[in-house]
């Protein structure tokens, strides 16, 4: 399965939406104060992502600009500044623009055809082409995978936000909202018209800075198919973190499990020998809390720390036969069952035999294994 970075949106908008106006200059909605918390988010991740609509427009130097900050970052081994990207498909981006010319290292992502542009007028950044088309899941794999990123913050523009949002690849959205309106057709906006996935965002944080407020939101709608979603991470961790309030057991392992319906409403929640019950499993105990024939369970996901059971000694019938009859299409898991009470179980093979989307996000397994240490695997 792919691995992504957490991708961190970032943006000041307009109280009617606007990022900009059509003046000559930038215009700046937020101050001192709120710019001094940017370059504090700017320290703490691996790489900052704009758009070359954004550095055509506002020609950014996108850097550290706090000198403690920058040795803070070398002081843990890590550059100075962050990883700086780009994303063009034509490839048509000014060689002198600050972008290629200020911090540390540069990456462009374009299409063939334009990497053959750059070719003939280079700029000072390594190029990657990723096809004939730009692939957002594509890019995001490289920069994780290669160029080591595990956290990336993007600082727009409203194309790149919305193509993010719109595919679910969004982990994070930080909205800082001035208290001025613009009014202008003409001037761009945050968010584009197309759809986007479903159901409420989770409001994380609400802050008061000097005349602006930051409001921090996570999605919460699940992905859909096998491709993952930002959301399913979120529910994932939290199966994870339920598996490690379980009674350990010498001879079952600890496991969470969370239903959540296709809006993104929280449906259920359990977790292994839950309420006192020696031999609950996760999913067992989460399903059980939800009436039968609920129309929500027909567009829902469960997430799982373990991979669902296949045999059992202890009921009749297994969690992935539960989620069968439940009518759940789709299963978010963490770890694959090792062979510690039952060889080849393959909860993951019987549900996706059956046609249930299941999905593996592997980089959770260590999190989902360490409620189980006490057990041999």
């Amino acid at each position: 399965m792919p691995s992504y970075p957490y991708v961190l949106l970032s943006a000041a908008v307009s109280l009617d939406g606007y990022l900009d106006d059509t003046g000559p200059d930038r215009l700046l909605l937020s101050g001192p104060a709120d710019f001094d918390r940017v370059d504090e988010v700017r320290a703490s991740v691996d790489g900052i992502l704009v758009g070359a609509g954004t550095i055509r427009a506002d020609n950014p130097r996108l850097l550290v600009n706090s000198a403690e900050r920058r040795a803070a970052r070398t002081a843990q081994g890590k550059p100075a500044y962050p990883l700086k990207i780009t994303v063009s498909a034509s490839g048509e981006l000014d060689p002198a623009a600050n972008f290629w010319h200020t911090g540390g290292e540069k990456v462009l992502y374009t299409t063939e055809k334009g990497a053959r542009r750059l070719r003939e007028r280079p700029v000072a950044a390594d190029v990657v082409a990723l096809g004939d088309e730009l692939d957002w899941r594509a890019l995001l794999t490289h920069l994780r995978e290669v160029r080591g990123v595990e956290r990336l913050m993007v600082e727009g523009g409203g194309t790149v936000h919305t193509q993010l949002l719109r595919q679910g690849l969004a982990d994070e959205l930080q909205l800082v909202l001035a208290p001025l309106f613009v009014g202008d057709p003409r001037a761009p906006r945050l968010f584009g018209p197309g759809g986007y996935q479903g159901g409420r965002l989770r409001l994380v944080e609400t802050r008061r800075i000097e005349d602006v407020v930051l409001t921090r939101y996570e999605p919460t709608a699940p992905g859909t198919g096998v491709l993952p979603a930002a959301a399913d991470r979120h529910w994932l961790a939290l199966a994870c973190d339920l598996a490690a309030e379980c009674p350990p057991s010498p001879t079952a392992f600890s496991v969470g499990a969370v239903v959540v319906a296709a809006d993104g409403t929280e449906l259920a929640r359990g977790h292994s020998r839950e309420a006192g019950d020696p031999v609950v499993h996760a999913e067992e105990a989460a399903l059980a809390k939800i009436a039968p024939g609920d129309p929500r369970l027909a567009g829902a996901t469960v997430y799982s720390s373990l991979e669902p059971c296949t045999h059992r000694a202890s009921r009749p019938t297994p969690c992935a036969r539960l989620i069968l009859a439940a009518g759940v299409p789709r299963v978010v898991t963490a770890w694959r069952e090792p062979d510690t009470f039952v060889t080849d179980a393959d909860g993951s093979g019987m549900l996706a035999g059956a046609g249930v989307d299941v999905l593996v996000l592997p980089e959770y397994a260590a999190r989902a294994a360490a409620p189980n240490a006490h057990l041999t695997f």
